[in-house]
């Protein structure tokens, strides 16, 4: 069956044991009604003190010069306290990778990730000194990249404060501690072991967190809280989100988003599917719905055409330079 072809050409993407995007399991397959979508608060997470206490009982992996956490042991360790949404049963207990409202796919690492990280080499994007934000981030792993190529700040945005808690911040500081060196090198082509728990104080790299913010939280409801804060807030240069247009119940909500936290003379980089079965959401729709509301221009910079078609799509307002 297509639904079946679908979930064969997505598994086998760069990080063995990842799903499908939600929307191409069963537990998707009728469009979630705009009712039961709810508005989760938005909240900021503070950076521990102890760099190291965040990744305890984490089993890092490593993809390219990127290190992230092992997304079976998370699930494993959060079936107890550490998951206070009650997201990871949820899921398990479902079997799903999506419950719209409750829990919206940032436990696992979807393949457009990573044609977004080619695409940042291949056409030479710079990130150095500019404002980043990674909405949707998951697991930030594009955030991360922004980081190491010297950006002047990077916020993390995602649905889920466990995903931010237990995945995002664990990323972030297992990419920074023992890394010091290699922060915005682009890598040296050496074999590195994965940061051990315990590392010594001397080689951390805590100036590059510095520059870091996470946030969890409903996307309007993060664009309130940093407009309105008492903390001082720049717009971004670049916003990066990958598979986040799969449901189209959602696009107003991250089309204002977009609108409020570009900068003027910035730039979205957004991945994506051609399509999302079962959730009804893709590439196309997504570009329709932008271009009937007269704010962004935009441009498809990158076709990837193994298995379903994959996007890249730049988006900026239609009076930058």
């Amino acid at each position: 069956s297509q639904e079946s072809t679908e979930k064969s050409e997505e598994t086998a993407g760069p990080i063995a044991g990842s799903s499908p995007r939600p929307g191409t399991d069963k537990q998707g397959d009728e469009m979630p009604s705009k009712k039961k979508l709810c508005f989760k608060a938005a909240k900021e997470h503070d950076i521990p003190e102890d760099l190291y206490k965040v990744l305890e009982n984490k089993v890092m992996e490593r993809v390219s010069d990127l290190y992230y956490v092992n997304m079976s042991v998370v699930e494993m360790t959060c079936l107890d306290d550490a998951d206070r949404e009650g997201i990871v049963s949820q899921s398990v207990s479902s079997h799903s990778d999506l419950i719209p409202g409750v829990y919206e796919g940032g436990l696992k690492i979807w393949e457009c990730t990573f044609d977004l990280i080619d695409f940042f080499s291949e056409a030479e994007i710079h990130f150095t000194n500019k404002s980043v934000l990674d909405l949707g981030c998951g697991a930030g792993l594009l955030g991360i990249v922004a980081l190491k190529g010297k950006a002047g700040k990077v916020h993390f945005q995602d649905y889920n404060s466990t995903v931010i808690d237990e995945i995002t911040l664990p990323n972030a500081v297992a990419n920074c501690v023992d890394e010091g060196s290699r922060m915005g090198s682009g890598g040296d082509g050496k074999t590195h072991e994965p940061p051990s728990k315990r590392p010594k104080k001397a080689k951390c790299s805590p100036e590059a967190l510095t520059k870091c913010r996470f946030f969890s939280g409903e996307w309007s409801e993060v664009s309130q809280l940093l407009l309105s804060s008492n903390k001082p807030f720049a717009k971004y240069d670049i916003i990066l989100t990958s598979e986040t247009i799969y449901n189209p119940d959602y696009y107003g909500a991250l089309h204002n988003t977009l609108a409020k936290l570009l900068d003027k003379n910035g730039r979205v980089y957004l991945a994506s599917k051609a399509h999302y079965f079962g959730v009804g959401g893709g590439i196309h729709l997504f570009e329709k719905f932008v271009e009937e509301r007269k704010v962004f221009r935009t441009r498809i910079v990158k076709i990837i055409d193994k298995g379903l078609q994959r996007y890249i799509m730049e988006m900026a307002f239609k009076d930058s330079s």
